[in-house]
């Protein structure tokens, strides 16, 4: 086990912006709370906490390697609409201590998955900017609000829908 230092530097941050693995034409993973570790000379890899990946795709291999850095790395092959990528995910289920913060994460191999940086506002239906933003408890919709305002199996919703998200045009069309 060796320790990063000014020889092999190695830095974890958390993301500031979400991002996403796409894989035939498919959004695999979609994450506001990404690492991205930054090793040495090598290109940055994104690491996406394991519940913001569609592990469904996913087949664990018999694959495994080693980095005297970070540990022993396992991997999976990503099955989907006939296509394979064998290979193209990696994880660290225990990392060396320095790279505990990458433990059960997931990275991508970005010449077999699209690995991009997104816009909050542009994907999150309930992004609010800062300077807006109402308090965490304002804002909140709990799940009893949810279900309150879906179906009740009567043809109905049990409370008034919410009001659109979206404007349609004065003449009552679709844009």
């Amino acid at each position: 086990m060796k320790t990063p230092g000014p020889d092999h530097p190695i830095t974890l941050e958390k993301a500031t912006n979400r991002w996403r693995a796409r894989y035939a034409g498919h959004v695999i993973a979609d994450t506001d709370d990404a690492i991205i570790l930054r090793e040495a000379d090598y290109p940055a890899v994104v690491y996406f906490p394991r519940v913001d990946v569609e592990m469904g795709y996913m087949s664990r291999t018999a694959r495994g390697t080693h980095c005297p850095y970070k540990g022993d790395a396992s991997y999976f092959t990503v099955l989907m609409d006939g296509r394979f990528a064998e290979n193209a995910v990696w994880t660290y289920e225990q990392p060396f201590p320095a790279m505990e913060g990458i433990e059960g994460r997931l990275a991508f191999y970005p010449d077999k998955i699209e690995v991009y940086e997104v816009a909050d506002e542009a994907v999150n239906p309930h992004y609010r900017p800062e300077a807006t933003a109402r308090a965490d408890e304002d804002y909140a919709i709990t799940v009893d609000d949810a279900v309150q305002h879906t179906d009740s199996g009567a043809g109905a919703p049990q409370r008034e829908p919410w009001p659109a998200n979206v404007s349609t045009p004065d003449d009552g069309g679709l844009r």
